[in-house]
């Protein structure tokens, strides 16, 4: 190992005095390469935001078994089953408690601006915390007033002057169907691909706002289990209980992949933006080759010279590579600062959680090595096949 590295000391950085030489390509080149990492960033972020966003309510009840039905397909189409197999399951062991909640999208009155907008509402019986929002828990005495409601903080749209007169202790009303409702306290949840806020109250709230809804038909069964008894074991005595292909048994865990998987297999919003990284990187691929293979057409007499002393193919498909890894750290740099920016100004246009992790950065890191290094590849072609005899 010591010997490599006094070796790698004493080693000519060929590839860097080549780049260096000319400033203007190398310029060229860094702009692609961060442009395709820029491009990668937004892409792979907006799927994050999808993904996030879109599991927020799946990974806020308070359940350690979910029902469903099993023909639903995700949060926005979500299918209804009998309120019966919630009160069978209640008669299982292990279990400690069970909920029924309501969820539908509706279309109501922006109450700053009067505009028609889609948000989804939640309903559940008030007697019981269901979600995981704090918020929304110290304020369960609120909407078991008549058409009392509380509304998203995190909704996307002008709502300022709502969390204003709110949080200063007024009622404001607005109208949903020709009905009247009051929002009387805020919670956080966030906007989504799907709906632009949410409203929560009772289940008998949310059983005007949608009056051919029928209250033995719910969309999820929140189940709790007791201490001391394993999940899997009581799912597992629930679907022997039950014994129906109505209602579908899940995990909390497998409910939040039950709409992850959708969103990846299914939506072609989670396509589109898959397209965009492979746009991404192909874009940088061409971009690198480009420079690369300038440079050894450009050097090809030299290559051959190095040949002619003796250099195997080896040293010189170091140098080629030498330049890629370059090129690809270098590039990296400004490709990973733009969009720091870029997120925090999608974030607030949109109201999505957009930001940077980690393991996306070491993501897009390994994707630009790996570009870089298929272009030098590619690039090294014409260079194993110089043979000095043709050169002079």
């Amino acid at each position: 190992m010591t010997g490599f590295v006094q070796e790698l000391q004493r080693r000519t950085p060929l590839g860097w005095l080549q780049l260096s030489r000319h400033r203007s390509r190398l310029l060229v080149a860094l702009s692609g390469i961060a442009f395709a990492d820029v491009l990668i960033f937004m892409q792979l972020g907006f799927q994050n935001a999808l993904y996030d966003s879109n599991t927020r309510l799946n990974r806020a009840v308070l359940a350690d078994i979910v029902l469903i039905s099993p023909q639903s397909r995700n949060m926005q189409n979500l299918g209804t089953f009998s309120r019966r197999r919630l009160l069978q399951a209640a008669d299982v062991q292990g279990v400690k408690s069970t909920q029924a909640m309501y969820i539908g999208s509706l279309t109501w009155k922006n109450p700053q601006t009067r505009r028609k907008t889609t948000v989804q509402a939640i309903g559940f019986n008030p007697e019981q915390p269901s979600l995981d929002i704090p918020e929304v828990n110290h304020q369960l005495d609120k909407i078991k007033l008549p058409d009392s409601f509380l509304f998203d903080r995190g909704a996307r749209g002008e709502y300022q002057q709502v969390f204003s007169q709110v949080d200063a202790g007024e009622v404001v009303t607005t109208e949903v169907d020709k009905r009247t409702i009051s929002i009387n306290g805020l919670f956080k949840l966030g906007a989504s691909f799907g709906s632009d806020g949410t409203l929560i109250s009772s289940d008998d709230n949310f059983l005007r706002l949608f009056p051919k809804r029928q209250a033995g038909s719910i969309n999820l069964g929140l189940i709790n289990v007791q201490a001391g008894y394993d999940v899997q074991k009581v799912i597992e005595g629930l679907k022997s209980h039950l014994q129906t292909d109505d209602v579908r048994v899940m995990t909390k865990a497998e409910y939040v992949k039950f709409e992850e998987d959708y969103l990846k297999k299914e939506s072609p919003i989670a396509f589109i933006f898959g397209l965009g990284v492979s746009m991404g990187f192909m874009v940088g691929v061409i971009i690198v080759y480009q420079v690369l293979s300038t440079d050894v057409n450009a050097h090809l007499k030299e290559y051959a010279t190095f040949k002619a002393m003796g250099y195997g193919n080896s040293y010189l498909l170091g140098v080629i590579f030498e330049e890629a890894i370059i090129l690809a750290g270098l590039g990296f740099i400004p490709g990973f600062i733009i969009p720091l920016g870029l997120y925090q100004l999608a974030a607030a246009a949109t109201d999505l959680p957009i930001y940077m992790t980690m393991a996306r950065a070491v993501t897009v890191l390994l994707l630009t090595i790996i570009m870089c290094t298929i272009s030098g590849i590619v690039a090294t072609q014409k260079l194993q096949a110089a043979d000095p005899a043709d050169m002079f």
